[in-house]
């Protein structure tokens, strides 16, 4: 879903020169698009917030202002779960609601983001400086996907009868948690509103979800959707803020039953000590990464640079799942190291509404600098800059595609999750040695192996720490499949069947009858 390959038509995918003369049959963004929503979504109904303050919101590729949104702080997260909750309560219109209606609500949303896909796609697009195109055939595609996926399972979720000792009858309630606190990032604003609020409303719960207060123009327009879908008021209120105000408001507040968040593991710590601190309210958390990705010698090795490349390149190496530890076994080392420099400096880094662009600016300068200011550590200690490394152009921020080798695992850049267009290949020897040093990290999201041997493929993917781990292939996410990190990446599932265990009560029923008859 977040996949690094944007799925063309496939009439123009098979011949490349009739794709670059055919553009002007892919979707082209919406022009002069008008930003209709800017205000809080609270109970079906757009709000002022309750302080009348606002906050800013900058195009990444000029760093100018596109507009002001309300900003949201804790007495407009107090007035959004006192909606939330009512929507919630027994014998509401959501409570009473037929599952399969449930599912035809989410169903009908994703209706509307199809036939909306090209507005949301340009404000995506505009809002958090990635390409149009990737926005349109990637992020808009992953949303549809998951909220179809989420609206099918809504009448199949169900408990077990259960044969006890004794006579008794006992089943189970698979039954919603309730309210949704819900804190999503700024690398994949519409694609995570989604990955957050399709299970939760699959399940019967209602939600209050702060979007990123770099990105917060999709998730409005989602409200404005969301209301013409028929959603009951208070089953979705949004609102726009700061992490610190409203994001500590609803990780802290007392009649929220269930937080989920995505985010740098700094701020992940943060949410789960205050929801312990407050009613113990459950937590799912998709953390940061620093992904290895095991490049062994019999690989096919153009395939392996290529999916190496997209694997840490892709949206501007804003990606938690990011392949930016790029262990490469020692015979094919150098060739790797040639053939990878080679294709970043292709990579054609512009205008995100340019359809021959692949890399669009950071989210802001704050970004930017911290990315800067890592690969400035790398030349220090040591590792050879093989290109890129410096910021682009006049506006903006935009960073060169940059490449660094013989790096070594105790330098930052090999410790810290840079979350920019900075790839760094490592040299290994053995697999029992690359297996210890691609695990010797706090994190444990993803990780890949490239290789022919299906065998060393198999024995590397049981060793690996982490959540999800590709062979050869990368960012093959799909809406069916769990996904989540071990060890400081997250603690939780998203995604799949297994996704629906986080946001549902499993109650246990038993009743006394005359006689059991088994």
């Amino acid at each position: 879903m977040t996949s690094s390959e944007i799925e063309f038509p496939s009439e123009l995918k098979a011949d490349p020169p009739a794709l670059i003369a055919s553009l002007h049959l892919l979707p082209s963004p919406t022009s002069n698009l008008e930003i209709k929503h800017t205000k809080l979504f609270i109970n079906n109904e757009w709000h002022h917030s309750a302080s009348g303050k606002t906050l800013s919101t900058y195009n990444p590729s000029t760093g100018e202002k596109i507009c002001d949104v309300q900003e949201a702080d804790k007495a407009d997260v107090d007035k959004a779960v006192k909606a939330a909750r009512l929507a919630f309560s027994p014998g509401s219109v959501w409570r009473r609601m037929d599952a399969s209606e449930r599912g035809r609500l989410i169903d009908k949303l994703a209706d509307l983001v199809e036939r909306d896909r090209p507005q949301l796609a340009t404000l995506e697009s505009l809002d958090s400086g990635k390409p149009f195109l990737q926005a349109y055939y990637v992020d808009l595609q992953g949303v549809i996907k998951t909220l179809r996926y989420f609206a099918g399972w809504t009448d199949k979720i169900h408990g077990k009868t259960i044969p006890v000792d004794g006579d008794y009858f006992t089943f189970t309630r698979h039954e919603p948690i309730g309210v949704c606190g819900q804190i999503i990032p700024w690398n994949f604003p519409l694609l995570m509103f989604a990955w957050k609020i399709a299970p939760a409303l699959c399940c019967g719960n209602t939600v209050v979800i702060k979007p990123a207060e770099q990105t917060p123009l999709t998730a409005l327009y989602m409200g404005a959707l969301i209301k013409e879908a028929g959603f009951p008021p208070g089953a979705v209120n949004i609102l726009p803020g700061y992490g610190g105000t409203a994001g500590a408001a609803i990780a802290s507040h007392m009649d929220i039953d269930k937080i989920a968040f995505t985010g740098s593991t700094e701020v992940g710590k943060l949410i789960q000590e205050a929801a312990g601190k407050s009613n113990l309210k459950r937590v799912t958390l998709e953390l940061g990464g620093k992904s290895p990705n095991i490049i062994f010698a019999d690989a096919d090795l153009n395939y392996a640079v290529e999916q190496a490349h997209q694997g840490v390149f892709f949206n501007q190496g804003q990606c938690c799942t990011a392949g930016s530890r790029i262990y490469v076994e020692e015979p094919i080392y150098e060739e790797f190291v040639q053939k990878s420099t080679e294709r970043a400096q292709r990579r054609t880094v512009g205008n995100p509404f340019d359809p021959a662009t692949e890399q669009g600016p950071q989210i802001d300068k704050l970004q930017c600098d911290k990315v800067l200011e890592l690969v400035i550590s790398g030349i220090a200690e040591g590792a050879k800059l093989e290109c890129g490394g410096k910021s682009l152009g006049k506006k903006g921020f935009f960073i060169e595609p940059t490449v660094f080798s013989n790096v070594t695992d105790d330098m930052r850049i090999a410790k810290e999750e840079i979350f920019g267009p900075v790839q760094l290949i490592i040299k290994f020897k053995t697999m029992e040695e690359v297996v210890e040093r691609a695990n010797d990290s706090q994190f444990g999201l993803v990780a890949a192996v490239f290789t022919k041997d299906i065998d060393k493929a198999l024995t590397v993917s049981a060793a690996m720490q982490a959540g999800t781990v590709w062979i050869n292939c990368y960012n093959a996410l799909n809406v069916q499949s769990p996904f989540g990190g071990f060890k400081m990446s997250g603690n939780g599932r998203e995604m799949g069947e297994y996704g629906l265990k986080e946001y549902t009560e499993i109650k246990t029923v038993t009743v006394k009858i005359q006689q059991k008859n088994s």
